[in-house]
């Protein structure tokens, strides 16, 4: 029995370090190596090989480099950066490893690509988050995890099994180990959208929360903002799912100033920040932007000293481990692994 215990772990070990998962297989894009890294450290296994280059003529050409047959595959790719490019590589890298006979294939999308087409709000409008999660079912991935949808419906878009994640849970530890004054605090929606998203989180730490109305008195005027409740004396935390040119947040941040706020935060969950994103928040009146890892952050921590990152690998790593177990993934809706 020792010789075969030994043989055993023999067969599990691989450039020196221990596989504690057998049967599993964690693949990376090029959109974000670094959160899939963590991922890999967390469970305790190698990250899997793989190279996704492109063609002279800008095809994506993706080489699996070891046998997936019969494993339980992941597939770790963001919808950031050059959103196209990396969706395109991530079908194509679940394709390949249907066709070699993996058992199963999950795609890990932190942000999901597409996320704020999810309706016609207009006439002749796509709706082209469904068509993503058209093009991930007939790709072949069997199960989808991604966090903060920008709409929770689009669970619904699909025929497989999606798990979303919140970053809630996260949010509120970060609250409360950094913003001393919480207990007093506002928590703040800068649109009518997020109120939902808000009002949880104000329910859990037991605290006021209010929400900012855009209103527009004619139709080519610039809207006004409207703060619907008071922040008068207190220190303001503004909650949103995401950040893409900061327009928005910076204005509610300037309107929460005028309306007597002590101090501002900004909690975002996926940091896109793209055209004049940066500058808005270096010239803005937040103490902090805090966002995600959802998205590499490590440019824009470069670029602007307000921003701070949370870890949010661990759930992801956490969801990993219970769906290979197949366990339940609900505890991670309310609870933050350590």
């Amino acid at each position: 029995p020792d010789q075969a215990y030994n043989c055993l772990i023999h067969f599990y070990k691989r450039s020196s370090e221990v596989t504690i998962m057998p049967n599993i297989k964690v693949f990376s894009g090029n959109s974000h190596p670094d959160l899939a890294k963590k991922i890999c450290a967390r469970l305790g296994i190698n990250h899997a090989n793989v190279v996704a280059q492109k063609f002279a003529n800008g095809e994506t050409n993706v080489e699996i480099r070891e046998s997936v047959r019969g494993e339980d595959v992941y597939i770790v790719q963001s919808g950031c950066g050059e959103v196209n490019d990396n969706l395109m590589e991530l079908l194509i890298m679940i394709n390949a490893c249907k066709i070699a006979s993996a058992e199963r294939v999950t795609a890990v999308i932190p942000v999901y690509p597409y996320s704020r087409q999810d309706k016609k709000d207009k006439s002749r409008a796509p709706i082209s988050a469904k068509l993503v999660a058209n093009m991930l079912s007939v790709a072949g991935a069997d199960h989808i995890i991604t966090m903060d949808l920008h709409a929770s419906q689009i669970q619904g878009f699909f025929d497989i099994p999606v798990d979303n994640l919140y970053a809630e849970p996260a949010v509120v530890k970060w609250i409360k180990e950094n913003i001393p004054e919480w207990k007093t605090a506002i928590v703040v929606s800068p649109d009518a959208g997020g109120a939902k998203r808000v009002t949880s989180i104000a329910d859990r730490l037991n605290i006021d929360f209010a929400l900012i109305h855009k209103e527009r008195k004619k139709a080519n005027e610039v809207a006004s903002m409207v703060l619907v409740g008071d922040a008068k004396g207190k220190v303001a935390i503004l909650i949103d799912d995401m950040a893409d040119t900061c327009g928005t947040i910076v204005q509610a941040a300037q309107k929460l100033v005028e309306d007597g706020a002590t101090k501002i935060y900004a909690i975002l969950t996926h940091g896109i920040f793209s055209g004049e994103a940066i500058a808005r928040i270096n010239n803005s009146s937040f103490e902090a932007v805090v966002v995600t890892n959802t998205i590499p952050q490590d440019k824009n921590m470069m670029d602007c000293s307000k921003i701070q990152v949370i870890d949010v690998s661990m759930m992801f790593a956490e969801a990993v481990r219970r769906t290979h177990n197949g366990e339940s993934v609900s505890y991670l809706f309310e609870n933050v692994p350590y």
